[in-house]
């Protein structure tokens, strides 16, 4: 297949090109800075030469969109807003432009789009909408108001030909340098893998291998169609996900954090608290309908594979070549 990736030079998109190209894929990323062969240049923004690449093409994974690792200021929340919003239109527009359409569009989104809750978990069918949550900052609804608005772009996008997903992704476990997962190591062993205020909000996650099978089962799956929530079965509290990282890594101790202790931290790594504090009980109710199987449902098997592998990239000098995921 040739599958062309929007956005594809991040820690997912890492993760995806490597398992696509070494199933023996065609894979094409449009990046702002293409460095290496396979990197198209587009501006996210505006049509141009890289509308070849979509054409012909049988999968689009739009993964666009400003890191939502940096502070919330106004205008970060805009930029994150503008840069998925636009780049899901226009690759709707070339989609829409191109003689040979592909069959699917796969679209990141976000878990982030549900409420922050700890009662109960957030499928699909029954999941709650966030964004009027009391007690949370008021801020936090901006980040549902960017989800929705991303999930809109491509809902409203007129490619009769193309079956559309929208992936409701939880964070991405991967043992990437720079990615999720490498910065919780980090934490750790500095000695900071403790409860963030108390640590019952919950995380929800999924291992890299799962979030390559589930896209590898979006694809060829023709009648799925619409939000779907890639992540784990087990979404479990911050407080006991972080006592299972530092198990498999080996770090005896994480000191608590109070929250505003965790307002100093995320000033500090140029980040925001609300990456900490919200819970995210999501759990993935069409991928189980479907009959797709997660080969790692509990967290401390994902944690302790994911730590090894981590080891594995140190002394191959960074490589994360070995051991990726595959899709066939």
């Amino acid at each position: 297949m040739k599958i062309v990736i929007p956005g594809g030079t991040g820690q997912v998109g890492a993760v995806l090109n490597r398992a696509l190209s070494s199933a023996g894929h065609e894979v094409v990323v449009l990046t702002r800075r293409p460095t290496r062969d396979g990197e198209v240049y587009w501006d996210g923004e505006t049509l141009g030469p890289w509308v070849t690449a979509i054409d012909g093409s049988d999968v689009v994974i739009n993964l666009a969109g400003r890191s939502v690792s940096c502070r919330y200021t106004a205008p970060n929340l805009q930029a994150m807003m503008d840069s998925r919003v636009h780049s899901t239109q226009i690759v709707g527009e070339a989609i829409a432009s191109a003689a040979r359409p592909p069959r699917v569009w796969l679209q990141m989104s976000t878990a982030t789009i549900y409420a922050h809750r700890f009662d109960a978990p957030n499928d699909e069918a029954t999941g709650i909408i966030g964004g009027s949550e009391p007690d949370v900052p008021d801020y936090w609804s901006y980040s549902i108001d960017i989800a929705r608005s991303w999930e809109r772009a491509q809902e409203e996008a007129d490619t009769p030909h193309t079956r559309k997903v929208a992936l409701r992704s939880a964070m991405v476990m991967s043992p990437d340098r720079g990615g999720v997962l490498d910065m919780l190591l980090h934490l750790a062993r500095l000695g900071l893998g403790g409860p963030v205020a108390g640590g019952g909000q919950y995380i929800s996650w999924i291992h890299d291998r799962d979030f390559v099978r589930a896209v590898e089962f979006l694809i060829e799956r023709d009648d799925v169609v619409g939000p779907v929530n890639i992540a784990a079965p087990e979404p479990l509290p911050q407080r006991t996900f972080m006592r299972d990282l530092r198990s498999a890594s080996r770090v005896p101790v994480g000191l608590p954090a109070t929250r505003w202790m965790a307002e100093i931290g995320a000033f500090a790594l140029h980040s925001d608290t609300e990456l900490l504090l919200k819970s995210r009980r999501v759990v993935p109710g069409r991928l189980l309908d479907e009959g797709f199987a997660f080969e790692y449902t509990r967290w401390p098997e994902a944690a302790g594979d994911l730590v090894r592998r981590v080891r594995e990239r140190r002394l191959h000098g960074g490589r994360t070549g070995a051991g990726v995921p595959s899709l066939t």
